[in-house]
């Protein structure tokens, strides 16, 4: 089964979930190519668990910017025609030392054969579709998926898949269209919420949109810990009310777009409200990392950079506690929760 030369230029690699690709494989009837990177030494552009999918017509995924890709479509075009797994060695102790990795590091890479009728893609896919974070596990020949799922001993991959990242932003100025577009392009699943809105939805590609209140808006969308939500309105009862019904939710992230010296007066609106200490413990504003700018751009920038940052924050087991009441009593110590994890500062919009 051939696969098709990689493109010149590598757009494929902007595409870091390769679920999607594998999702069209199947729905194509094909078989796929699925190409894991198991072992980094020496560090490398990507972490352990990057992937890679090759298929007739399809390609997703990257490992090295340009250094093996190339090599590793061709095993793949081989595994899938012959279908035995493979381990494929870059870097020190490579069998093809013409291949030659510019960061200096060491990788492995094994490749599998993924049927379109596999048990465990049909899982893998069930489970992305139902926001159920899974495990793959695979020898190459026989492979699981599954919650909780412990390896055999002979298995080479062991791949934890989560949620894809959801992006909730309500409002519709340019600050949070920028926002809500650049977080369909990070590849978040979003959705831009603007109450009594054009009927039309914005000319954004890859973005969901609704017209309701935010409670009834997140409750249609559904909001769990992979969510985040980014409130960008700059009307104080819209903001009110999505502030109400979000912070006691299991949204991972919560950021308030406003001027830090309004934020002492909005708070005590939500205590007023009844609104708990630890649910306003969570909120993040003013929102986004402190870059320096107000446009449109650059606050989108922060955002998206403030969420990436507190996601990886919580995978490295990276915790912070400094609270939006404290940021407000003392303007000088500009911390948000997710910046604190990444030593950078938050942005405060005048």
């Amino acid at each position: 089964m051939a696969v098709d030369p990689l493109p010149e230029w590598p757009l494929f690699g902007m595409t870091d979930d390769v679920r999607p690709a594998l999702r069209q494989a199947r729905e194509g009837g094909l078989t796929a190519a699925l190409a894991t990177l198991v072992a980094v030494d020496g560090g490398g552009p990507r972490p352990q668990g990057t992937q890679m999918v090759f298929a007739p017509g399809i390609v997703a995924g990257y490992f090295s910017g340009g250094c093996v890709e190339s090599d590793v479509a061709d095993h793949a075009a081989a595994c899938l025609e012959d279908g035995e797994p493979r381990t494929l060695v870059y870097g020190e102790g490579s069998p093809w030392p013409d291949i030659r990795l510019l960061c200096g590091a060491r990788i492995e890479i094994f490749v599998e054969r993924v049927a379109p009728d596999d048990p465990a893609l049909r899982e893998l896919l069930a489970a992305e579709a139902d926001r159920r974070p899974v495990t793959w596990v695979s020898d190459g020949f026989a492979r699981a998926c599954a919650e909780d799922l412990e390896p055999w001993p002979e298995a080479a991959v062991e791949r934890l898949y989560e949620p894809r990242p959801r992006l909730i932003v309500v409002g519709g100025d340019p600050t949070a269209l920028a926002i809500a577009q650049l977080g369909a392009q990070a590849e978040f699943e979003t959705t831009l919420v603007r109450p009594k809105g054009p009927s039309t939805p914005p000319p954004i590609p890859g973005l969901a949109y609704r017209r309701d209140e935010p409670e009834q808006a997140f409750e249609v969308i559904g909001v769990d810990p992979w969510t985040a939500v980014a409130i960008a309105t700059h009307d104080l009862e819209t903001d009110r009310a999505a502030l109400r019904a979000v912070l006691p939710s299991p949204a991972g992230y919560v950021g308030l777009l406003g001027a830090r010296r309004r934020l002492a007066e909005r708070l005590a609106q939500l205590r007023a409200d009844g609104m708990s200490e630890s649910a306003l413990a969570r909120l993040h504003a003013p929102i986004g990392l402190d870059i320096g700018g107000k446009a449109p751009w650059e606050v989108a920038v922060s955002v998206i950079g403030e969420i990436t940052a507190l996601r990886y924050a919580r995978a490295s087991g990276s915790t912070s506690t400094t609270s939006p009441a404290a940021a407000a009593a003392a303007p000088d110590r500009r911390r948000s929760r997710a910046s604190e994890a990444a030593n950078t500062l938050t942005s405060d919009e005048s």
